[in-house]
């Protein structure tokens, strides 16, 4: 699991008999968040980024631009590729090196969410269909891991997209010529998740680290501006049950909507 390290039984304990009483270490309710704080524009070589904090856990988004090939089945969209990277500094059970299985499986939740919620008009981005289109690099790393890198890590790629400037792209002669002006990416959609932890007969929203130690398993719940659940994601050894799966999809529409009004506007969009 996320996060996953050797804890004692007495901290196991511990852990479990404050959520039994209903409570949680840092205070909050089971279905708050933590603090949440969101910078964009924080790396300017970039096309957009964000910088973005839920209590402690910190993740910076960077987002690239470049004109490539499409991909054969699809000629007449751009191509989207998410990535992320642990930095060995963010948790003691982060390791240098190649990307493990806990940071592919993150690139492809934040991946899924952006592209089951059409955030990122593709067709808009193709310059000549089956030969030129934009490629949109969408790089996540983890800062500091204090749990619940998913909701992090999709917040803040939005926040970077929503960001993002590409220069204008003029198609003459069958070439692709650049210009100095910039615009914004063309959007029409959002994607925001909202994580769930299963522990005992408890479900909790945006786990901490401490929690994701002790948890069953979890559940992450993507969604559109429009409330529809666009992917899901369980990890864990535990199992939801139905009743608590249908609990979690209606604290999500609530969760997702505060998780919404969190992103940056953009003066030429209703997103």
């Amino acid at each position: 699991m996320m996060g996953e390290r050797i804890i004692s039984e007495i901290e196991r304990n511990y852990i479990m008999s404050v959520i039994e009483k209903g409570k949680r270490l840092d205070s909050r309710g089971f279905e708050d968040y933590r603090e949440i704080k969101i910078e964009t524009d924080i790396i300017k070589k970039a096309e957009g980024s964000a910088l973005l904090t839920i209590g402690d856990t910190k993740v910076l988004v960077g987002v690239k631009a470049d004109i490539g090939a499409p991909f054969p089945d699809t000629p007449d969209r751009a191509v989207l590729t998410v990535n992320a990277e642990f930095t060995a500094g963010a948790s003691p059970t982060f390791e240098p090196g190649p990307p493990d299985e806990q940071a592919i499986e993150l690139a492809r939740v934040v991946d899924r969410g952006i592209r089951e919620s059409e955030s990122v008009d593709l067709k808009k981005l193709c310059l000549i269909n089956g030969k030129k289109v934009w490629v949109i690099f969408v790089d996540v790393y983890v800062l500091d891991h204090s749990g619940n890198l998913f909701d992090a890590s999709e917040l803040a790629a939005m926040a970077s997209l929503i960001s993002t400037k590409i220069p204008k792209a003029i198609v003459e002669d069958g070439e692709v010529k650049l210009e100095s002006d910039r615009q914004p990416l063309p959007l029409k959609n959002t994607s925001v998740s909202v994580t769930f932890a299963k522990i005992g007969n408890h479900i909790l929203v945006d786990p901490s680290v401490e929690e994701e130690n002790v948890m069953e398993c979890r559940l992450t719940l993507a969604t559109d501006r429009e409330g529809h659940i666009v992917a899901a994601q369980k990890g864990g050894v535990g199992t939801f049950t139905p009743q608590e799966i249908l609990k979690a999809a209606e604290i999500t529409q609530t969760k997702a909507a505060e998780l919404r009004d969190k992103l940056p506007k953009r003066s030429d969009s209703d997103l």
